[in-house]
């Protein structure tokens, strides 16, 4: 067995014991604790694969942004997680069938699975290139288009949902700019005398 091989294995391992551990732990925190285990050791999976891009991707967006958000709102809510338990039971025959879809699905797929070094993908022109620039060269030209439409959505997105959640208490102060650009020193600046040994 190859160096490269055992790594895959390893990681391999670990991320799908990671998962199973977000479902299983009855903790939350513990939850995002195993699902940013299991998002690092699929960073690894694509090292191996040669998508270094992907896999700082991986770590930097999902891990760095979005598992930290969910651990910090699992930790702020006051959710009791006891209430939320309680209808488990009446669940488990949709989540049974729901995993037995899947296990299908990934019998399926390894049943149809063939060895990649046989495809004839090795002599496509894009393997000359590194990961990074190959992409970007897809991104930009071919799918240019799709990929600022996505931009524009998630700009509408995030500007929808700064509206809907500002709101403007009455009674509350706020910082004006010009206010305070336009103050004089007589208006900023009180003097006191105070009288010898007696302190302020």
């Amino acid at each position: 067995m190859s160096i490269a091989s055992a790594f895959f294995y390893i990681f391999a391992t670990l991320m799908l014991v990671s998962a199973l551990m977000v479902i299983v732990a009855r903790n939350p925190v513990h939850s995002v604790l195993f699902l940013i285990l299991a998002f690092v050791n699929a960073s690894g999976l694509f090292v191996l694969l040669g998508a270094e891009f992907l896999a700082m991707i991986l770590v930097v967006v999902y891990v760095g942004a979005v598992a930290v958000l969910f651990l910090f709102v699992v930790m702020m809510l006051d959710v009791d997680f006891a209430a939320l338990k309680q209808g488990f039971m009446d669940n488990v025959p949709i989540g049974l069938v729901t995993g037995a879809v899947v296990a299908a699905e990934l019998v399926i797929v390894a049943a149809g699975w063939t060895d990649a070094s046989v495809t004839p993908m090795r002599n496509h022109p894009i393997e000359a290139m590194s990961n990074t620039e190959a992409l970007g060269l897809v991104l930009y030209t071919k799918h240019f288009y799709l990929f600022q439409t996505a931009g524009l959505v998630l700009l509408t997105a995030m500007i929808g949902a700064i509206v809907l959640t500002l709101r403007h208490k009455p009674g509350v102060k706020r910082q004006s700019i010009e206010a305070q650009n336009a103050r004089t020193r007589e208006q900023a600046v009180e003097l006191k005398k105070a009288p010898s040994r007696a302190g302020v």
